[in-house]
């Protein structure tokens, strides 16, 4: 490559660069979530419908799991979304840290609730699918263990927000717990791998066609899987929409405040 091949790959990344930034400004950030809403709505409804109208009704019962397979739908999508809520919060966080972007600290803070939810959505549908396959509702198991102390990191995680006034420290405070988090995260997706004892199984979702499960179950389960994370997404924006207008409301009330003081 010749320096003024460089020079211009360079001018051409930093562009790139500040173009991404763009996003990052509430009224654009507002103007274009405003846009897109209605049509990420419309497919995370028709994919969960579809997808969980597919996997209920027009699959076979499992050899080994019978009808309970059909929980399947459920708990794989808001297991995986329960671990890349947080991951997506880590991101954001990190980006805070570094740029200090008041979006991205407020779409971490909109999507703790949905990962807390999706988190509890696991653990139960869980100890449903697991009481008649293991005899027991809940085991020590190490994926489990990790994915309940992942649930209490979102606990905690709103709570340190909710006790925090200065919003700020608040995202700066959260974002330390965020990254200290993310290690239960990964413990939760990986634990099978990292322990052999344990009763939960290895990844059902697999790439590996020998591995994932028959794909008779792996279609309806890819299409409520894509529902769940537009899912995700809608609720985020919401989410960060909210919160937005909420910063906007209490900086109007400070400055009324201030005017009249």
């Amino acid at each position: 490559m010749t320096p003024r091949a460089h020079i211009l790959s360079a001018r051409e990344s930093k562009v790139l660069t500040q173009s991404l930034w763009r996003f990052a400004n509430p009224q654009l950030f507002m103007s274009i979530s405003a846009a897109v809403l209605p049509w990420i709505t419309g497919l995370a409804a028709l994919s969960i419908v579809t997808g969980l109208g597919w996997g209920y009704f027009f699959t076979p019962e499992a050899d080994k799991f019978q009808d309970s397979v059909k929980i399947f739908y459920v708990h794989v999508p808001a297991a995986m979304m329960a671990i890349n809520a947080w991951a997506m919060m880590l991101v954001a966080s990190l980006i805070w840290v570094v740029r200090r972007h008041h979006v991205s600290a407020l779409a971490a803070k909109a999507a703790a609730p949905i990962g807390a939810t999706m988190t509890l959505i696991g653990l139960i549908t869980g100890a449903i699918w697991g009481q008649p396959m293991w005899g027991t509702w809940w085991a020590w198991d190490p994926r489990l263990t990790s994915f309940l102390v992942l649930f209490l990191f979102y606990l905690g995680y709103m709570a340190l927000w909710a006790a925090i006034e200065n919003p700020d420290t608040a995202a700066d405070l959260t974002s330390v717990l965020c990254i200290v988090g993310s290690v239960f995260a990964i413990l939760s997706r990986y634990a099978v791998l990292f322990w052999n004892q344990g009763l939960h199984q290895a990844a059902s979702m697999s790439l590996d066609t020998e591995e994932h499960v028959a794909d008779v179950y792996w279609y309806p389960a890819l299409v409520t899987i894509a529902g769940f994370v537009l899912l995700f997404v809608t609720l985020v924006l919401v989410g960060t929409r909210t919160e937005i207008r909420a910063r906007r409301i209490r900086a109007l009330l400070a400055r009324e405040r201030a005017a009249h003081a």
